[in-house]
C-alpha cells in the first residue's frame, strides 16, 4: 500500500487537488500509509490555521479534508480493528495542534 493506492484513490479529483495531496503526503513522516496521510493532513491544517479567513489556503483546507478522509480509509483496509483508536488520535492530535 502506497504510491499505487494514493493514486489510485485520488484519480478523479482536480488535477491541483491531487497535486496538492502528493505534495503533502510526501512530506509527511510516518512508519504506515495511514500514520503518513494523517500526518500530511495535520500539515495541511497547520497552514490553513496560520492564515485564518484567508482564501488562498481553500486548496491546503480541502487536501487536509481528503488526507484524513484517506487516512481513515487506509486504516479502515488495512487494520479496521484498530480505526477507532486511530481515528481518535488523529482526531486529538488535530485538537492539540489546533
Amino acid at each position: 500500500m502506497g504510491d499505487d493506492w494514493l493514486d489510485q484513490h485520488t484519480r478523479q479529483a482536480p488535477a491541483v487537488l491531487h497535486a496538492r495531496v502528493r505534495q503533502y503526503e510526501r512530506s509527511a513522516a510516518g512508519s504506515t500509509l495511514p500514520t503518513r496521510l494523517a500526518n500530511a493532513a495535520q500539515s495541511a491544517l497547520v497552514v490553513v490555521l496560520s492564515h485564518p479567513g484567508d482564501r488562498s489556503t481553500a486548496l491546503d483546507l480541502l487536501a487536509a479534508d481528503a488526507l484524513i478522509t484517506l487516512a481513515l480509509l487506509a486504516q479502515a483496509e488495512t487494520a479496521p480493528e484498530h480505526l477507532e483508536d486511530f481515528a481518535i488520535s488523529v482526531l486529538r492530535s488535530s485538537v492539540s495542534r489546533g
